[in-house]
């Protein structure tokens, strides 16, 4: 139930004005990023790669078992920011990472 005195947005996917405190919980909702195992993901947990992969652009694979430390979160729930030794501004999909 909403109150006469709260802000109210327009949500552009439903084309609606919303409560805002509604669009807050479904956005809350929506950020949360799992590994291939469906592990909860946060920013500055460690992954290990769960196959190898070739990185565009760098002329190098990833080992399946490498680990990578200290993840960010991005605001799409299938990738998240890296660092790796060798490669700078790698970003990973979570579909090939498994929380460590």
């Amino acid at each position: 139930m909403t109150s006469e005195n709260e802000d109210y947005i327009y949500d552009e996917a439903s084309g609606e004005w919303r409560p805002a405190s509604e669009l807050a919980e479904r956005a809350a909702a929506q950020t949360e990023v799992h590994d291939a195992s469906g592990n909860l993901l946060a920013d500055g947990d460690s992954v290990v790669l769960i196959k190898d992969l070739k990185v565009k652009g760098a002329g190098q694979t990833l080992k399946q078992g490498t680990v990578i430390r200290s993840i960010r979160l991005t605001d799409n729930p299938e990738e998240i920011d890296c660092r790796h030794d060798a490669i700078k501004g790698l970003v990973l999909r979570t579909e090939f990472v498994r929380k460590r």
